[in-house]
Formats: C-alpha cells, structure tokens, sequence
C-alpha cells in the first residue's frame, strides 16, 4: 500500500498579518485529509516571522485535531467522490504529474534525473513563475501584495541566541564522554559494512544511535560506501521576466542594472549563499533566478556552507553583494562571521544584504553588524533590486 506524508505550505506563510496564516495552515491541511494523506505536518502560523513558539505549535497541533474530532472528515475514505469540479482537477493533475513522469523516465529513472538536477529545476522554475505572479499582482496574497495593514502585528517569537551553540555542544561532549566507545565503534562498523550488502540500515542505524552515536557518525558510517550527495546547481533565466515584464518596478529595476553597467564596466554581481544546517533553498533559489532576468550576473553558493567559505567564494569571484539567505534561526550567529571573514580580507567593500525569516527585532543587531539591506517575507524581488541597485549607485 502506498502511505502518503503531507505538509502544509512553508512559502504561502506571511509575516504580513501572520494569524492569516492559521487559516491557510487549515485549508491546506483540509486538502490533504480530502486527499487521503495517512501523515500530516501543519505549519506553525509564525514560521515566516521565527522559528515556532510552543504557543504557535498548539494551534498548528489543534488544527489536526479539530479537523480530526470536530469535522469527523477523516471518517470518508472520497469525501468529494462523484464531484465534478474535483474530478476534473484530480484529472488535470495526473496528466501534469505524468509528464513528469515521463521526463524522469527519459533520464533513466529518478536517481539519474536527481543527479542531472532536473526534478529540482523544475521545482525551483515553479517557484520563480508563482514569485513572479505574486510580485506583479496576478496572484493575491492577503496582507502582503494586496488588503494590506497600515501597522505590525506584535506577536511572541522564539529567539535563538548564540548561547543555544555552545550548550548544544556541551551537551554533545557530555554525551560522548558518557558512552561505551567500543559499542559505538563496532556499531557503526557494522552500519558501514552492511551498506555494501542488502542488509537493513535502518535497523542498524538505531542500534547505533541507541548506543549514542550522533547523526554525524551515522551519516559519516554510511558515506564511506555512498559518498555525499552534493545537489546540482542549474540556472536558467527567462521565467521571472517572462511574467512580470510589464510591471513599473520591474523595468526600473532593469534600467538601473543598465546604469551600474555603464558607470562600473560590469554588470551587478551577486553571491546568493546559504550557510550553517539551514536546508531551505526555495526563495535563495527564486532570487538568484529573478536576479538574472533584472540583470546581475548571479552566482549560488551550496547549500550548509560555513561563513569562511562564504566569505572565500565571494572574493574569489569578486561579487558586489553577498546575498545571504536564512530561515532557520541562525542568522544572529552567522552573518556576524562572515562579515569578520570578510574584513579580514580587507573586502569591506563588499556589500552584505539579508533576506528571509528574520524578526524584525533582529533588525538593528545585523545592522550594526555591518549588514546593508535586510529584506522579509513577502518583499517584492524587482523592489529589493532596485534598493540595492540604489546604494550601489551612490556609493
């Protein structure tokens, strides 16, 4: 039997009027339960703002069990069985999502589309098309592009401070001074010769982790025979333009990329990077896309980057602006280093921009960091291009 796992958006969250978000969580996690999923996560409705408090989390938790208990929807197997309109959407899917399909069988089967990056390009050409939509007004998001609020919402958030490093890592040298060392050794020696036979790894793997090993071990227990996937780094250009090319800001944007151009002998260059454990690439990926149809030339940086390699890729390749991406908590932590790696070098000249899920209480903390820009949620891109454009121009 195939069993379905669903999430609520992450991206439809706003930190615009952000109890809007509870709502949407609750449509979207309705659309699962119709669907039949067999798991569900509901997104917590300040995760655009912070990282979930316990008190946003409860409600997230709660809309399950409402729709659960109180609807009783989980009780039909097709509650809109026999609807035409849905019906007619479920069709209109498949066919989409056998195109796909018949895409990835043309590569020789998913593993081989994963390593070409096709399924993540399409994914992240998706993103770029529905950005484009949002920033041109095709598509409304209530609070952020249209029914705006003349003022903030003042909600608790979850602050993460550098202290949560240092006791994560006492807490981790507490542990490996308390176990069996020779349990762990030969554990995760037998995770890594059991990965060149069909024998269970999972299995292995929490016997591993019950004699203490960390994830890292683990991880590294099995990379001896696999070897670490690196995601593959496609761009494209021609999708963002494509649906917002008459947009005013859009055009303003373009004339001043031209302008920098003619002035400095280049175009505008800019590193998009992601550093630290924060694995949500979306937006980095939707900027740097959009980016090159407003006219910079765009480098990405990989995913989990350390801020000296940041720093280091972004003088290699003599960027005007390091662009750093961050939604998961550890922007008050991170940036500071990599503008310390930046000075340095004597690279101050380098223009260091946020953008992301960072509280606006963070605001003035990276600001005196030395951070220029910071951009949230819900920013119009060809906006953000032509504020940076803009200091650029007057420097």
């Amino acid at each position: 039997m195939l069993r379905a796992h669903c999430q609520t958006s992450g991206w439809s969250l706003t930190e615009q009027d952000p109890f809007n978000n509870i709502t949407r969580t609750c449509v979207e996690a309705s659309a699962a339960v119709f669907g039949g999923t067999q798991s569900l996560h509901t997104n917590s409705l300040d995760e655009a703002i912070a990282l979930p408090t316990e008190f946003s989390a409860r409600i997230a938790r709660n809309t399950q069990l409402y729709l659960q208990h109180e609807t009783k929807i989980t009780k039909t197997v097709d509650p809109w069985g026999g609807s035409y309109y849905v019906e007619n959407l479920t069709n209109s899917l498949v066919e989409k999502a056998w195109e796909h399909i018949e895409e990835i069988k043309s590569y020789g089967g998913m593993t081989k589309a994963i390593e070409k990056g096709i399924p993540k390009m399409r994914i992240e050409q998706s993103a770029t098309k529905k950005q484009a939509k949002i920033d041109s007004k095709r598509d409304i998001i209530v609070g952020v592009n249209e029914f705006k609020v003349d003022y903030d919402e003042q909600i608790q958030y979850l602050e993460i401070n550098n202290k949560v490093k240092d006791l994560q890592i006492e807490r981790l040298e507490k542990v490996k001074k308390s176990r069996d060392q020779n349990k762990v050794d030969l554990s995760l020696t037998n995770l890594t010769n059991a990965a060149n036979t069909s024998e269970n790894l999972l299995a292995l793997a929490v016997e591993a982790a019950k004699n203490r090993a960390t994830i890292g071990e683990i991880s590294s227990a099995l990379e001896k025979v696999f070897s670490r996937y690196k995601a593959k780094i496609n761009t494209f250009t021609g999708v963002y333009s494509k649906e917002i090319k008459n947009d005013s800001s859009f055009k303003e944007a373009i004339e001043l990329a031209d302008k920098f151009s003619t002035i400095d002998g280049r175009r505008p260059r800019i590193l998009v990077a992601k550093m630290g454990q924060d694995g949500h690439d979306r937006g980095a990926k939707v900027v740097a896309t959009s980016y090159a149809d407003l006219g910079f030339d765009v480098d990405i940086g990989p995913l989990f980057q350390t801020p000296y390699e940041a720093a280091k890729q972004a003088i290699e390749n003599d960027v005007h602006i390091l662009g750093i991406s961050s939604l998961a908590g550890g922007h008050k932590t991170l940036v500071p280093e990599v503008i310390k790696e930046l000075k340095k070098y004597q690279r101050e000249d380098i223009m260091v921009i946020v953008g992301g899920v960072i509280p606006k209480h963070d605001y003035a903390f990276l600001k005196d960091q030395g951070v220029t820009a910071i951009f949230g949620p819900g920013t119009k891109i060809s906006e953000t291009a032509k504020t940076i454009l803009t200091i650029l121009l007057n420097r």
